[in-house]
């Protein structure tokens, strides 16, 4: 995919990248600033230095959970697996009427 150049702003101050995907970029860059200002509300008289640390622990944060849910979704559907593995090695089990 070819990169594009993007204007993008995120607490008050604009920053120019470099993206492969557009509509991509803007909704993290929007995500971002949520977070900032969120931040910048809990924590006011915080210097943007400060904002801008804790919004990426918070952010980090958030994306430690989604793995932690995805690492155990998988463990869980490979559980399954097995089980219908086992299942189904037992069921091809051929029983002698006589």
């Amino acid at each position: 995919m070819k990169q594009q150049k993007l204007k993008i702003k995120i607490f008050d101050k604009e920053y120019a990248l470099l993206v492969e995907d557009e509509e991509v970029a803007k909704e993290l860059a929007s995500y971002v600033d949520t977070v900032m200002e969120e931040t910048k509300n809990e924590l006011p008289g915080q210097s943007t230095q400060t904002i801008a640390i804790i919004a990426c622990l918070n952010i980090a944060y958030d994306l430690f959970l989604e793995k932690h849910k995805s690492k155990q979704f998988i463990n869980q559907a490979s559980e399954k697996v097995k089980k219908i593995k086992l299942l189904l090695n037992e069921s091809n089990i051929v029983v002698d009427p006589s």
